[in-house]
């Protein structure tokens, strides 16, 4: 089970990113897909998960209406759309599942 994620980079506030998580290794279909962040001197947390099939999704409160998690099935990809970034945001994000998790991806939101 492998997990690849992409996309991180330096945003201005208010800014947006979009994060790409490649999966491989097992059937993707068949599972739920969380992405999580970790702060600099935080513990990681949940940010946003979408379910198998039917693909429904669930944010953390911090990130509700401005982050869209979505997956493609078929190629075994996983997104997390960011907007209306803020300065809180800064932080690792990760892609994964079965317990598994990828490198992860920086994000940082600065001015």
């Amino acid at each position: 089970v492998q997990f690849v994620e992409s996309g991180g980079d330096l945003v201005q506030p208010g800014g947006s990113l979009r994060l790409s998580c490649a999966a491989s290794g097992f059937t993707f279909s068949n599972y739920a897909i969380t992405w999580s962040r970790q702060a600099p001197g935080k513990e990681r947390e949940p940010v946003a998960t979408i379910s198998s099939t039917i693909g429904v999704t669930n944010y953390a409160a911090s990130v509700k209406g401005r982050f869209a998690i979505s997956r493609d099935n078929d190629n075994a990809m996983s997104y997390l759309q960011m907007n209306s970034l803020k300065p809180e945001d800064t932080a690792v994000y990760y892609c994964g599942s079965l317990g598994y998790w990828g490198p992860g991806t920086r994000v940082t939101v600065s001015s």
